[in-house]
């Protein structure tokens, strides 16, 4: 599998992470660095419920209700 974050990207986030650390991180970088962490945590969010539709295992709450049984 490869990784959802372009070279290019992984060079940026070296370079704010750096000028984070100075103290010099402006706030248009502040801006794009939060649009790339949301645009992620979507494409993970937009997976994760696609991957949960294709599920055969049992629902969590009926797993814990045969234990309490043993």
């Amino acid at each position: 599998m490869t990784s959802p974050i372009t070279p290019e990207l992984k060079a940026k986030i070296a370079g704010w992470r750096a000028r984070a650390a100075e103290g010099t991180l402006n706030i248009d970088e502040m801006k794009e660095g939060i649009k790339h962490l949301r645009g992620g945590r979507v494409a993970a969010a937009t997976a994760s419920k696609s991957s949960k539709k294709r599920s055969v295992a049992p629902p969590a709450d009926d797993m814990l209700a045969d234990l309490e049984g043993l």
